[in-house]
């Protein structure tokens, strides 16, 4: 089958939710075969950006957190949105620039993994993922008001334990580290 004997064509939508972080819409589709599907719930938020980290002695540079989604604290390595001044054309310097807001650590040895949708079914954002070796501290961290966070060094074993004990959960960190090595 071809794109166009595929694409779902939207005939109607209704935005439930719109502010500066989230565009929640409620839409009505006419399928390829002409029939119509509704509701199709689907929303638009900031891209964003994830840091492989590693300091200057191969131990990962994560970060400890409390994630609203799952109502507990998780590990995970430094992430942070794009900003719409900085644009998914400059996202090595949000990937700088969270990385050090978050755990005052910088490097000079970065590398991009792969821009992949976050979650293609019902988002239209993509992550950027990268990774960035031989950090180190240079400043103290610069979090938002909404941002407790602690920074914590893994040996890579000791972050190969962690992902077998359940306890490094997000989805898009675990493909950078994969990617990263």
């Amino acid at each position: 089958m071809s794109e166009q004997n595929l694409a779902w064509k939207e005939i109607e939508t209704e935005h439930l939710i719109q502010d500066e972080w989230l565009d929640f819409r409620k839409s009505t589709y006419r399928m390829p075969d002409g029939s119509v599907w509704s509701p199709f719930y689907t929303y638009s938020r900031k891209d964003y950006v994830v840091i492989v980290a590693t300091d200057e002695e191969g131990r990962y540079i994560c970060v400890r957190q409390f994630r609203q989604g799952l109502r507990e604290v998780t590990t995970e390595f430094p992430a942070g949105g794009v900003e719409p001044s900085e644009g998914s054309d400059h996202t090595l310097e949000t990937a700088i620039r969270e990385l050090r807001e978050e755990t005052g650590y910088e490097s000079d040895d970065w590398t991009f993994l792969m821009k992949i949708p976050a979650n293609a079914t019902i988002s239209d954002n993509y992550a950027y993922l990268y990774q960035a070796k031989g950090c180190r501290p240079v400043t103290d961290q610069s979090l938002d008001a909404t941002e407790f966070v602690e920074v914590t060094t893994l040996t890579p074993g000791e972050l190969e334990a962690l992902i077998a004990q359940g306890g490094f959960q997000q989805a898009m960190h675990l493909l950078a580290l994969k990617l990263a090595k």
